[in-house]
C-alpha cells in the first residue's frame, strides 16, 4: 500500500478514504443512473402521449388510473426530479462563487423539487385513486 506523502490525497482525505470533491464519484453516477433510468421512462411517456393526443379528458383520467401506468408516472415523475437536483446542483456549485448564495440557491433548488415532485406525485395519485 502506497503510503498518504505518496499520494495525490491530502492526509486528512487518505485517511478518511475520500478524494478532494469528497462525493464526487458517487454524485456523477447518480447522475448518470437516473440519465439512464430516464431514457425508457421518457418514451414510454411520450408514446402514451402521441396515443392519447386527442383523447378526451375521461380517457386520460381511465389510463392514468391503471396501476401500472400510475407507478410508471410516479417514477418518471421522482427520477425525473431527482435528475434535475443533481443537474442543477453541478451548475450551481461550478458557477457560483458566493458561497453564502450556492448555499441558498442550493436550498431553494432543493425544497422546489421536493415540492413539486411531491405535487405532481399527489396529482397522480388523485387521479389514480
Amino acid at each position: 500500500m502506497a503510503s498518504p506523502r505518496s499520494s495525490l490525497r491530502s492526509p486528512l482525505g487518505a485517511v478518511r478514504g475520500l478524494g478532494s470533491a469528497k462525493d464526487g464519484t458517487h454524485h456523477w453516477w447518480l447522475q448518470r443512473v437516473t440519465a439512464i433510468a430516464l431514457v425508457p421512462l421518457t418514451i414510454w411517456f411520450v408514446a402514451s402521449l402521441v396515443v392519447l393526443a386527442g383523447a378526451p379528458l375521461e380517457a386520460f383520467a381511465a389510463w392514468v388510473g391503471q396501476p401500472l401506468v400510475a407507478v410508471l408516472l410516479g417514477l418518471f415523475v421522482a427520477v425525473g426530479f431527482w435528475h434535475l437536483k443533481l443537474g442543477v446542483q453541478v451548475v450551481v456549485e461550478d458557477y457560483v462563487h458566493t458561497e453564502s448564495t450556492k448555499i441558498l440557491v442550493q436550498m431553494l433548488v432543493n425544497f422546489a423539487t421536493v415540492v413539486l415532485g411531491a405535487a405532481a406525485i399527489f396529482s397522480i395519485l388523485k387521479i389514480a385513486i
